[in-house]
């Protein structure tokens, strides 16, 4: 089956690729692997294809934590039932009346997603109780409404245990056992906080995070572009605070950890391929400048090109290479080198780890490379899986047998010309 799995997921990545993630994944803990939020539309909307995505994750031995919420499903039977809806700073009201249509919807949709998923033949178990123990968040102010101060993970994980996927709806309990409605997204929260999972997943109809021209942004890395995307005038306030939500739980989390927004259908594209589907949201690192060999560590960055590349550097690369720059992540894990060349920067070296690929950390180092880089010429071996990136990055490129030359910022063509000449005459520096 996990066969037949991998080249169903050929067409849309290599199997490299594919292979990559599966080990990635099978090697965390497996109460560790994902946790998964589903809102309500989701459940209302594409029940059909939650189940596919989920069903195809336990197929490769995965299995993910879901978590959902209920919110149209409540607006239509709080309607029902002749109960005017009432928020309070986001919050739903809740009182007698409205945590008994609460409580009821909450676990027939639970049951309902648990059911379509047996149907199919996966594993599911129904978790409707007993996780989220909450004091009142405020009783006069927002009614039968929980804030999460401690999370029982005991029955998720005895269902991950026999291979079966939790499917957690978010009601919570005081320690006297009265039952309280809590914001699905804060409970995903709390659930995240304390399995600290390699990947958080939330499932939207939007496909993503949106730019000002409704355009799907493809990753997003907080530590160097947080502050400067928080200040775009378009980031309207439903997104703006969803990022500032994802920061701050980020940041709470290990490095490794990442948020992926994507739809239902796209799950298996955003988990198992470099370029996804949706929006990758990681915590990242800071990407530095030096002007000197003598500022980097020799063994790291050695290990990080050999890594990227699969290849060994030539023994004296540091020495015969002459520096201009380069880009280097606090934790060694994307560097860009680059030399000047005829008075053109030109990338010697674009280098993301095994473990960094598919993370949008070489994005970012290309990105702070490139604010600081107004001209730079470089090359690539015809078959490099990163050429889609570069055509996308270049002003030019000339397609060779060996190699491909790109450019930016080229003032003319005795430049292009240049450019051209030395990257098919310039020596390889990786042996094999």
């Amino acid at each position: 089956m996990r066969t037949t799995i991998v080249r169903l997921l050929s067409n849309m990545a290599s199997a490299k690729e594919i292979q990559q993630y599966l080990k990635r994944f099978s090697q965390v803990d497996a109460a560790r692997f994902a946790v998964v939020k589903v809102g309500g539309a989701i459940l209302r909307d594409e029940l059909d294809a939650l189940v596919s995505s989920l069903s195809f994750l336990q197929q490769v031995g995965l299995t993910p934590i879901v978590i959902h919420g209920a919110g149209p499903q409540l607006d239509e039977e709080m309607a029902a039932a002749g109960i005017a809806k009432k928020t309070i700073d986001g919050l739903r009201f809740t009182d007698a009346a409205g945590l008994a249509v609460v409580r009821r919807v909450a676990q027939r949709e639970n049951l309902r997603l648990v059911e379509a998923l047996q149907a199919q033949g996966v594993r599911a178990t129904s978790i409707t109780a007993g996780v989220f123990e909450c004091d009142y968040l405020g009783k006069r102010k927002y009614g039968l409404v929980g804030q999460v101060q401690r999370v029982d993970v005991a029955g998720i994980g005895a269902a991950i245990k026999v291979g079966s996927i939790p499917v957690i709806a978010s009601l919570g309990e005081t320690s006297s056992g009265q039952i309280l409605n809590v914001n699905a997204d804060w409970a995903a929260n709390e659930l995240v906080k304390t399995l600290q999972p390699y990947k958080i997943i939330f499932l939207t109809g939007t496909g993503g995070l949106l730019d000002d021209e409704g355009r799907v942004i493809d990753s997003i890395n907080l530590s160097t572009e947080y502050d400067e995307l928080m200040a775009q005038p378009w980031l309207h306030s439903g997104m703006k605070v969803k990022i500032q939500q994802i920061h701050d739980l980020l940041m709470q989390l290990p490095p490794s950890s990442s948020v992926s927004i994507t739809r239902p259908d796209q799950l298996a594209k955003e988990l198992f391929t470099h370029r996804g589907s949706g929006t990758l949201v990681r915590r990242g690192e800071q990407v530095r400048k030096v002007t000197s060999w003598k500022k980097l560590d020799f063994k790291r960055l050695k290990a990080l090109v050999e890594s990227g590349f699969g290849r060994k550097l030539a023994p004296d690369y540091f020495e015969r290479t002459k520096l201009l720059k380069a880009y280097v992540s606090e934790h060694y894990r994307a560097a860009l080198l680059i030399t000047e060349e005829n008075g053109i920067p030109h990338l010697d070296k674009f280098a993301v780890s095994d473990d960094a690929q598919g993370e949008g950390l070489g994005r970012a180092a290309w990105q702070v490379m490139r604010a600081d880089t107004p001209q730079l010429f470089w090359r690539a071996r015809n078959g490099n899986p990163i050429n889609d990136f570069y055509f996308g990055e270049a002003d030019g490129c000339l397609k060779g047998e060996r190699w491909n030359v790109f450019w930016y910022g080229l003032e003319g063509w005795d430049q292009i010309r240049f450019a051209v000449d030395h990257c098919l005459a310039r020596p390889a520096t990786l042996k094999g």
